[in-house]
């Protein structure tokens, strides 16, 4: 499984792909030059149990991170997940 980060000037999205089939999305929003809103996660049919949405989150932080962002989760699932492991994302939460 690959993500493909597919940016724009006011939203993106990050998209997990398996053999040229999406298994799933998560868009944000551009909040600004500092921060980015998680506002949708989805897991496409044939995801099931694959883990998409961890590795959607995972590749959103990374990009956060490397991009010196604050992220704000409005998505009911970025939001349950950022609240799990609050230490390890606490460095780029809003």
């Amino acid at each position: 499984m690959t993500i493909v980060h597919e940016p724009g000037t006011t939203k993106g999205r990050f998209v997990a792909q398996e053999e040229g089939k999406e298994l799933g999305e998560m868009t944000y929003s551009v909040a600004g030059p500092e921060k980015i809103i998680i506002d949708h996660t989805e897991g496409f049919l044939g995801s099931e149990g694959k883990g998409v949405g961890m590795k959607l989150l995972d590749a959103a932080i990374a990009h956060a991170r490397k991009n010196k962002l604050r992220v704000s989760p409005l998505c009911p699932f970025a939001l349950k997940m950022m609240d799990r492991r609050k230490d390890e994302y606490a460095d780029v939460r809003t």
